[in-house]
């Protein structure tokens, strides 16, 4: 069976589209300098439309997978294997997908926490304090706090004197953002929840203030895991499923 003719089923026509060609280069079979078939050819391949195809295609020149050369076609970049770190469009449509994300933020957050103990500044810790300050600022003034929050946690990555941790804490929060919303709204209106989540905050920067590497990464995941604990009881989904693609316009890949 040829390659582009193999069907699955999908939600989102084009992240499908866009995922199985991605898929493709990754592998080499669309090598670097490669000539992707015509617009018509894909649409007729993958059984979708052309504007499918043109959504699809102008993803992957925004990740820099593919480029069009004038009256010639779109071609595979010759950088196209060196592909950025990127999440599957589902992780923004599930709460398995979401908490998913929180587990991976408490794998990075309890070393990042353990180092920020180790290496933290007197200024570093005294931008710790006007965080959690700024949170409980926030949630006095009936804000969702969400932007607080986050910023708490970038302050603990940036006391560990790495600027990759902030870098890869940055693109996790784009898939999280949504959902801390939503529970911070929920703690607002559970004392117990608020109660809780301050009182994580507080022991994770006291144990890096105190330079206590191992209660500051034990502090770090206990916050996560329970983080996971309260997404599931307040029943969050960042964002509202695609509906279910009928079996004729599914796409076919391989």
């Amino acid at each position: 069976m040829n390659a582009f003719h193999a069907p699955v089923a999908a939600q989102r026509l084009s992240d499908q589209l866009a995922a199985a060609l991605a898929s493709r280069v990754a592998s080499g079979e669309l090598a670097p300098g490669d000539r992707l078939p015509t617009e018509q050819q894909l649409a007729q391949a993958h059984g979708v439309s052309r504007t499918v195809v043109r959504e699809a295609v102008h993803q992957l020149k925004s990740q820099g997978l593919l480029r069009s050369r004038q009256g010639s076609g779109v071609f595979v970049t010759d950088g196209a294997t060196q592909r950025p770190l990127s999440f599957d469009p589902a992780v923004l449509e599930s709460m398995d997908a979401v908490v998913q994300v929180v587990e991976v933020r408490r794998a990075l957050e309890g070393e990042i926490a353990a180092l920020a103990a180790e290496r933290a500044t007197r200024r570093d810790v005294a931008t710790l304090r006007q965080a959690l300050r700024a949170i409980d600022a926030a949630a006095a003034a009936g804000r969702d706090g969400v932007a607080e929050d986050l910023a708490l946690h970038q302050a603990v990555a940036h006391a560990t004197g790495n600027p990759q941790f902030s870098r890869l804490l940055g693109f996790l929060e784009q898939y999280l953002r949504e959902a801390m919303r939503v529970t911070r709204g929920n703690e607002a209106r559970h004392r117990t929840f608020a109660d809780a989540v301050r009182a994580e905050h507080l022991a994770l920067v006291d144990a890096i203030a105190a330079g206590d590497a191992t209660a500051a990464r034990r502090a770090a995941v206990r916050h996560m895991r329970h983080a996971a604990e309260r997404l599931v009881a307040g029943g969050v989904v960042a964002s509202q499923p695609q509906p279910a693609v009928p079996a004729r316009r599914r796409v076919k890949v391989q």
